[in-house]
């Protein structure tokens, strides 16, 4: 039996004066699957994400979070209702432990903002709480490194540590295993599930290039070329379309990716 849908886009469009980003996107993101949104660069997938996050109001159409109307609210809003993306802050605040990382993301969920930095080494309940956050993604033996000088990898398990500290229901993530090795990119993804299965995670959502992962891991696949959806299915479906597969992806990438599904270097699929 399907599950109920989460998150619904009908009929999105999104148009940048003369541009348009997006074209009459219609989709939905059921409980308890993980979809991952694929394409070309300049396809739509950021605007998209941005939309559905409430980060930008779609030109026309409607966004809709368990049947309530997001579109454009922002996501401060939407982080109440219990929807979080990652928005690769580490950058923003590289002096910070990855304790005091987690913290932020806690403290901000209790809406104590205005008090950020006076209560964030205050507060024992806080404390614990990101204690055992760290602990979850195996980061607690790090949790005094400074988020700059962490590991490629850890920096991107922290990132995806404070966006689940927002206690969401759904998870939208951006390019979660990027610029890593693919031994890492395996180990992201398996705590990052292991975590989301803990926290009550209902939904996730990958905006991800690496196909391996993307196979591996997903329950749909929505392909995005030119601001539309090109196909929405699952990866079993979805690899028998070498048209859409070489499209959203390029001529040289197709062929690297369908040489690794033929040479099976995807049995033991990690889907849930």
């Amino acid at each position: 039996m399907q599950k109920a849908a989460i998150l619904n886009a009908s009929d999105v469009s999104k148009f940048y004066k003369e541009f348009c980003a997006l074209d009459g996107v219609t989709l939905e993101i059921r409980q308890g699957e993980i979809a991952s949104i694929i394409g070309p660069n300049g396809a739509g997938k950021t605007t998209l994400i941005n939309v559905l996050t409430g980060l930008l109001r779609p030109t026309a159409g409607k966004v809709y979070f368990k049947g309530q109307d997001i579109s454009g609210i922002g996501p401060q809003k939407i982080t109440k209702l219990g929807l979080a993306r990652s928005f690769q802050l580490l950058h923003i605040f590289p002096e910070f432990t990855a304790l005091e990382f987690v913290k932020i993301a806690i403290i901000s969920r209790q809406g104590k903002g205005i008090h950020l930095f006076s209560s964030i080494d205050k507060d024992k309940e806080v404390k614990e709480e990101s204690e055992e956050i760290l602990h979850m993604f195996g980061l607690y033996e790090k949790r005094d490194v400074l988020s700059k000088n962490l590991p490629q990898g850890d920096k991107k398990l922290l990132d995806i540590a404070s966006a689940l500290a927002l206690h969401p229901e759904i998870i939208l993530l951006d390019e979660p295993t990027s610029g890593v090795s693919t031994s890492e990119k395996n180990r992201i993804m398996e705590i990052l599930l292991s975590a989301s299965e803990r926290t009550g995670i209902k939904s996730i959502v990958l905006v991800e290039h690496d196909m391996d992962i993307v196979f591996s891991f997903s329950h749909r696949i929505i392909a995005i070329h030119h601001g539309k959806v090109l196909a929405d299915s699952t990866p079993a479906e979805l690899e028998k379309n070498d048209e859409v597969v070489c499209t959203v992806m390029g001529q040289k990438e197709c062929f690297k990716t369908f040489s690794s599904l033929l040479s099976g270097s995807r049995e033991g699929s990690k889907r849930k």
